[in-house]
Parts: C-alpha cells; sequence; structure tokens
C-alpha cells in the first residue's frame, strides 16, 4: 500500500466523524427545544458508518463513510410543565428523546477518532519527508 493510501483512509475517517460531530452538535442544540419549525418534537439522529475499499488499495485496507443518518424512534421525554403553552391536557410536554450525556460520549469518542486519523496524516506526512530525505 502507497503512502498516499493511507492519506486517503484517513481523509475517509476524517470526513465521516465531522459528520459524526455535526450530528452531535445537532442534537445538543436541540436538546431542550420544546418544538421544531414543524411543531413536531425534535428526534435525536444517529450516523451510521459503514467500511469499504478504496480502489487499488491492500486487501485488508478499509476506509470508512456515513451510511445513513437514522432518526432514534425512542418516545420523547415527558415533562410536567402545566403551565407551558404546548403543554397537553394532561399538563405534560413532550422533550425530545436526546441524552446530553450520552452525546457527550459520543462526541468526546468522535473528537479522539478525528484527532487520531490528523496524527495518521502528520505521521505518514514525516515518513515520507524521512524516504526523500534517504535519497539525498
Amino acid at each position: 500500500m502507497s503512502l498516499n493510501k493511507a492519506f486517503e483512509i484517513a481523509n475517509t475517517a476524517l470526513t465521516a466523524n465531522s459528520q459524526r460531530l455535526s450530528t452531535v452538535a445537532s442534537n445538543m442544540a436541540n436538546a431542550e427545544s420544546v418544538a421544531g419549525p414543524d411543531g413536531e418534537v425534535y428526534r435525536g439522529r444517529k450516523v451510521v458508518f459503514e467500511a469499504f475499499s478504496l480502489p487499488g488499495s491492500a486487501k485488508d485496507a478499509k476506509a470508512v463513510r456515513v451510511k445513513e443518518v437514522v432518526t432514534d424512534s425512542a418516545p420523547g421525554k415527558r415533562v410536567y410543565d402545566p403551565k407551558h403553552p404546548l403543554a397537553d391536557a394532561d399538563g405534560y410536554l413532550t422533550m425530545p428523546n436526546v441524552e446530553v450525556v450520552d452525546e457527550m460520549v459520543d462526541m468526546i469518542a468522535a473528537s479522539r477518532a478525528y484527532q487520531t486519523n490528523v496524527e495518521i496524516m502528520n505521521t505518514t506526512k514525516t515518513l515520507m519527508q524521512k524516504a526523500i530525505t534517504l535519497g539525498t
């Protein structure tokens, strides 16, 4: 496998984790919203990755990409607030099904994966620079 393939594979992971971070940010931004512009309660979203082979890469070398972004079908949290204008007849509000702690864990994992792939790219760059100086 050429070192350029290492860049390509790390780049796919950066792109996928960037989308994962964007999804987490969206979930956290809407964690306390009662209703969106469409009047519906926000539903948390999760990114699903899939591995694939890049053309011309080694058989065992796999890149990653976003397969899909799925909406969590879990029911929203019910909060008793009878004075809220959007409360139902029993005085309950339906809040988004986003758990902020779970989103923080997902954000930290995505951030570390992103940092790891940046380090892979830096190490590959250093290897390429060392290979150039060997010939001089």
